[in-house]
């Protein structure tokens, strides 16, 4: 990767097709999904040794929970041994762990592993690697709103003094805008993802399914991302 290559603060990764990449091998759904984990432990690394300081992906959305059962429980199994397994590396990698999303309808080991993983990396510097689980773009608007009312009615603030900026503190955690987001699998949607924090983001469409999208796929990306002209709504 050039050095002297424009880097976005803050990558958004909607990580689609593992599903699609595991049917196409005549695999179980389920090891599409193994496959993802394995390849997000790479690309992380990779992005973040790029000098990348925030990085957010979409692992389960509220409406994900309408999926097959099997298949929701075998996700939820593999937070679990995802979270207590890479703590280390996290730990070793300098990384800190956040999460987006309500704790409303997760399992207890779950939460057990999501509290544990935060409070192991909270001091950590190199990066921040926001998880966004049970997450819906909109709830968490609705969760923002309903935080923010409550401060308002306790007279911490004057509604006619709200601003965008006050309004971003109270989202589910208090992150910089997304600069750039990127959705495997061909689909051109953005499913409810970090509404709120894309409003100005630069979107990026691969083909390839997440489990294949490499470092070599995510360097094309950034090279995507250095021929916009990012205007903020200027000419």
């Amino acid at each position: 990767m050039n050095n002297e290559i424009n880097l976005p603060n803050h990558v958004g990764i909607i990580m689609d097709g593992n599903g699609r990449w595991a049917k196409k091998r005549g695999l179980k759904r389920s090891l599409g999904h193994k496959a993802g984990a394995d390849n997000l432990e790479k690309l992380l690394k990779y992005i973040f040794n790029l000098g990348i300081k925030y990085v957010s992906v979409y692992a389960f959305s509220t409406e994900n929970f309408n999926r097959d059962p099997e298949e929701v429980n075998y996700l939820m199994d593999l937070f679990v041994k995802y979270f207590t397994k890479k703590k280390k590396i996290f730990v070793k990698e300098g990384l800190k762990v956040i999460f987006s999303g309500s704790r409303n309808n997760l399992r207890d080991d779950v939460l057990k592993g999501i509290d544990s993983l935060e409070d192991a990396t909270k001091d950590l510097k190199k990066g921040t690697f926001n998880i966004c689980l049970n997450y819906g773009g909109r709830l968490e608007i609705v969760d923002a709103f309903k935080k923010l009312y409550k401060d308002i009615e306790l007279g911490c603030f004057d509604i006619d003094h709200v601003t965008p900026e006050i309004v971003s503190h109270y989202m589910y955690q208090d992150l910089p805008d997304l600069d750039f987001v990127i959705r495997t699998s061909g689909e051109q949607r953005i499913s409810n993802f970090m509404l709120w924090q894309s409003s100005y983001a630069e979107y990026y469409f691969p083909q390839v399914l997440f489990p294949d999208f490499d470092e070599k796929e995510f360097d094309k990306a950034l090279e995507e991302y250095n021929k916009r002209h990012r205007r903020f709504g200027g000419v």
